[in-house]
């Protein structure tokens, strides 16, 4: 069987991607404490880790939001009118087919959902993705898009009306600052009336919340260590991946899970490719993500003040999960 090969739009040239993970890298691991950024991550391998923690038992925050969407996905296609569904960080695009199928059938011209561009950092993992979305929905325009959220996010395509979707808790990854930023780029890049969809975890049981960064079958902790294996394998880095342990913990006054990553003995690095070698002493952690959970008044706030007002809001009974669904004001 021949498939047809995807093309991508791709708006991060290849040396622009090395050039951001060398920067990302050398400013992360000259600092105090030591960090990486988690959308390096991604890579295909990472994607397919992330898929199955989805699945574990202990991480909730998947299949709550999934819920919400299956339960919603006709009031979010009836409010919005979408025309054009842009879905940021998309991964896989597994919970966004509920979403495509509604809004194919809620347009009040009768012609349904026209273009759906999933954007993501991760040119092999998009390539996945756009392949099988095409063939699942073959009226459908699939444009994928490679490109980092977190940067300038205008011209988004096709026409409108337009729904921006950031799905999975993701947004929990930006620190407030970066997180205004975020939000204050999606605001510019939307026209008014159109739609900002937004999943986000809650402040729940801190046992819980723990719990699913943290599996007991080691999922987690072989995603926490791919960035490693990212590094290793686009800088020519030589992390021992396997001495690293997976740590995990609520910081109660920030109100946010930080993953890291605790060596496990003395090691001098050597990152060729960033021109760089770094000492790493025994216990020593590296930060890789924060997943910062939200209390929906303030977060409201924080979409309003960026000119995207709350329009509806949906929670699970638990509590632990919300999608946001804001209106650019006109």
């Amino acid at each position: 069987m021949t498939t047809t090969p995807v093309d991508l739009d791709i708006r991060i040239p290849t040396d622009n991607r090395a050039q951001a993970l060398r920067a990302d890298v050398r400013a992360g691991l000259t600092g105090s404490p030591k960090s990486l950024p988690p959308k390096w991550f991604y890579d295909a391998h990472g994607s397919d880790l992330f898929d199955a923690i989805t699945e574990l038992d202990e991480y909730y925050p998947t299949r709550t939001e999934r819920q919400l969407i299956v339960e919603h996905a006709d009031d979010i296609a009836a409010l919005t009118g979408t025309a054009t569904l842009i879905e940021l960080g998309s991964g896989s695009s597994d919970k966004t087919r509920r979403l495509i199928d509604a809004m194919s059938t809620h347009r009040d011209d009768g012609s349904g959902l026209q273009h759906y561009a999933p954007l993501d950092v991760s040119p092999s993992a998009l390539r996945g993705a756009v392949g099988r979305l095409r063939a699942e929905y073959p009226g459908l325009r699939v444009d994928g898009i490679v490109a980092d959220f977190t940067g300038t996010l205008a011209p988004l395509p096709g026409p409108g009306p337009r729904t921006v979707a950031f799905l999975g808790g993701t947004i929990g990854n930006l620190e407030p600052t970066a997180r205004k930023r975020f939000l204050t780029n999606v605001s510019a890049a939307l026209e008014p009336g159109e739609h900002f969809l937004l999943g986000a975890g809650l402040v729940a049981d801190e046992t819980a919340m723990q719990r699913a960064y943290d599996d007991a079958s080691g999922v987690t902790a072989a995603f926490n260590r791919n960035v490693l294996t990212v590094v290793n394998r686009e800088l020519g880095a030589d992390f021992d991946v396997d001495s690293y342990r997976h740590v995990a913990v609520w910081n109660a006054d920030d109100e946010w899970i930080e993953m890291r990553l605790r060596a496990t003995h003395d090691a001098r690095v050597h990152i060729p490719g960033a021109d760089l070698a770094v000492d790493v002493a025994a216990d020593e952690e590296i930060l890789t993500e924060i997943s910062a959970k939200f209390r929906p008044d303030t977060l409201s706030a924080e979409l309003a003040a960026v000119g995207l007002p709350v329009q509806q809001l949906w929670t699970d009974p638990a509590d632990r999960f919300a999608i946001f669904l804001s209106s650019k004001r006109l």
